[in-house]
């Protein structure tokens, strides 16, 4: 369970990323990620990260690759396609290699600076889904 949470986490820092040509705006967003696993007993607690998102980081989503909270690790594998943003929506496709293979399609509607979003991921040990909400909260502080 354990590499499962790791990746999926990865995957919604791409998520967060993931923006270029797009309504988002650069600066430090607050991604609150619920999990939903059909055959867990119990509904898993939300997990929040924060990340500044610069305006580099917006030109180009080859650049989203997960880098995850502590910056990133060479035990990712993470490629990102099928990126289409229509009006204020953006859709994305990801497959992971490592840290274990792992396919995601997303979603995410952009109101202004807030965001609704949903992840649908594949894995060898089933299929689960997330439900995303991100808000900037402002500027990156150096």
């Amino acid at each position: 369970m354990k590499p499962i949470l790791t990746t999926c986490g990865l995957l919604c820092v791409a998520a967060v990323v993931v923006m270029a040509q797009t309504p988002m705006r650069p600066g430090r967003w607050e991604v609150t990620m619920q999990m939903q696993l059909p055959q867990a007993p119990v509904q898993m607690p939300a997990m929040k990260t924060t990340q500044c998102i610069t305006p580099e980081q917006l030109k180009d989503p080859a650049n989203a690759v997960p880098q995850g909270p502590q910056g990133g690790s060479s035990n990712q594998d993470c490629k990102v396609s099928d990126y289409k943003v229509s009006g204020n929506t953006v859709t994305w496709q990801i497959a992971c290699t490592k840290p274990q293979p792992m396919t995601s399609t997303g979603e995410m509607v952009f109101d202004g600076d807030t965001y609704p979003g949903t992840m649908q991921m594949k894995t060898a040990q089933g299929e689960m889904s997330m439900k995303l909400a991100g808000k900037r909260l402002g500027d990156c502080t150096p």
